[in-house]
């Protein structure tokens, strides 16, 4: 009888899972930094309230520039992971995202905390293919392969949990940290809590610089470049006609599960959530206030035009922003029960994310075939997502959230789908540039530009006009086009071809 029992892990085994699932978890922490500081940081760099539409407009730049920016240079990092090596590539992009975000912490214009920003998105892009790249070859047993493809991308969803929990934590105890020369706003006293959450991004350096050095590059790579018969990695190769089906069609699906999460569940905390029936009174209560705080707004925005550098040591301008601050302080009671909410949400998203990679992974491990196995999350899909934004949302209450919980679970799950059936269906040589044009140009540069479609047209479109948009809008915008990505992604799915049993060439 065939031993079927796979070998026992070796240290070395043991540590490059460690690394690669605090690659992995800080992956999502160093993105999800982003809807924390962004708001706080660009008004503190512009010198204006934080409920000036500049913010709003700068939230959404910052958001449409850094995925671009991720998305491109991602794509060519996957060049560079076939290249140069698996394992170089990945340490030096994890180096990338510690670092970007430490040095985002020092900004003290806005142009300067944008390229930071977006370098740690490029980080973040490239890290993710090395990463997956890397773990599919250095463990030679086909089981625990798969085993820990799926498991150490789990990690990822508990790094939304950690930077909330680290969110929290310095902004109970900002005031009793040391100040290591950060800038100061504008007559504060104390560093904005933003740049210390961003000085958090710089842990996984730390544990990657210690373990690196024990870990091993992929031999199978290694082996090839070292005989000479690695071939050079190309564009133009991914779309030769052995693979130019997989390579369209996981673009179009990695585009179809990062739309949804971009163009309906990200905007849902923050858009969608005030909306709900629980939050009618909060509604109430603020629509007379953001009216009033958007024509102070519009008149801080014209004296600051017309008397340009001027405007900062102008009375005139310091009564208006008075009257802005007064107006912000007076919706704080509101809007601090729709952030108690809009967390709440957050937390179910987070949640379901984590149960959705943990059940793939099992699945992973009972055996199923993969292009099954992508149904299980799509058809249910097909469904959830209509009625939590056509429906469920109007109910609000448990219904919703636990409706939301679902989506988040059924959407994660198909992140850490592609993470272990990206490096199956491409040989040696271009599985980092395969892997990353379906995640970077797919996902990355396509899928998330579903919250842009979202905000600025669908929603208007829907509501009669920019001005009028609600977040009934916004659910109703989610919806049309979570339902349309899904519909497209089961449609698209039955051209998925099951991998080989292994691809070397």
């Amino acid at each position: 009888m065939a031993n079927t029992t796979s070998p026992r892990f070796t240290t070395t085994q043991w540590l490059i899972i460690i690394i690669a699932s605090i690659g992995f978890l800080f992956d999502t922490y160093e993105l999800l930094m982003t809807p924390l500081v962004a708001a706080p940081a660009i008004a503190e760099l512009l010198n204006v309230p934080l409920n000036n539409s500049l913010v709003t407009d700068w939230v959404g730049r910052l958001l449409w520039i850094a995925a671009l920016c991720g998305g491109v240079f991602g794509l060519c990092g996957g060049w560079l992971v076939d290249r140069f090596g698996r394992k170089r590539v990945m340490a030096a992009s994890i180096f990338m995202y510690s670092l970007s975000p430490f040095c985002a912490a020092y900004a003290t214009t806005l142009p300067t905390f944008i390229f930071f920003r977006s370098a740690t998105f490029i980080g973040v892009c490239v890290e993710f293919v090395a990463a997956i790249t890397w773990l599919a070859e250095v463990f030679p047993d086909k089981k625990q392969r798969e085993r820990w493809l799926g498991i150490t991308q789990a990690f990822a969803s508990l790094g939304g949990v950690a930077v909330t929990v680290v969110s929290i934590w310095i902004s109970s105890h900002g005031k009793d940290l040391p100040h290591m020369g950060l800038p100061l706003s504008l007559g504060a006293t104390d560093p904005g809590s933003w740049r210390y959450l961003l000085m958090t991004g710089i842990l996984p350096a730390i544990p990657i610089a210690l373990l690196l050095p024990f870990v091993p590059e992929s031999q199978v790579w290694k082996d090839r470049r070292a005989a000479g018969s690695l071939k050079r990695p190309s564009f133009a190769a991914i779309f030769a006609p052995e693979l130019r089906r997989v390579t369209v069609v996981t673009a179009i699906l990695s585009a179809c599960a990062y739309g949804i999460a971009f163009g309906a569940l990200q905007v849902t905390v923050a858009r969608v959530t005030p909306g709900l029936p629980e939050l009618k009174d909060q509604a109430k209560t603020l629509v007379p206030l953001r009216k009033e705080a958007d024509a102070l707004n519009k008149e801080l925005n014209d004296l600051d035009q017309k008397l340009g550098a001027a405007a900062a040591a102008s009375p005139e301008r310091k009564a208006i922003v008075g009257k802005i601050k007064e107006n912000f302080g007076k919706q704080k009671p509101a809007n601090e029960k729709v952030k108690k909410m809009a967390d709440t949400v957050q937390f179910r998203q987070e949640m379901g994310g984590l149960v959705g990679r943990i059940l793939l992974a099992i699945l992973l491990i009972i055996g199923i075939s993969r292009v099954k196995l992508l149904k299980v999350f799509q058809v249910p899909a097909l469904a959830v997502l209509p009625l939590t934004y056509f429906i469920f949302f109007e109910k609000g209450g448990e219904l919703f959230l636990w409706s939301y919980f679902v989506c988040g679970l059924l959407t994660v799950a198909q992140f850490s789908y592609f993470g272990e059936y990206l490096p199956k269906v491409f040989p040696i040589h271009l599985r980092g540039t395969g892997g990353s044009f379906a995640t970077n140009v797919g996902g990355r540069m396509i899928g998330t530009s579903m919250a842009f479609v979202n905000t600025a047209w669908l929603a208007p479109l829907i509501a009669g006009g920019a001005q009028l948009v609600k977040p009934a809008h916004i659910a109703l915008a989610a919806g049309y086009i979570a339902t349309a990505m899904a519909v497209i992604a089961f449609l698209v799915g039955f051209f998925l071809p099951e991998p080989k049993a292994e691809i070397t060439e």
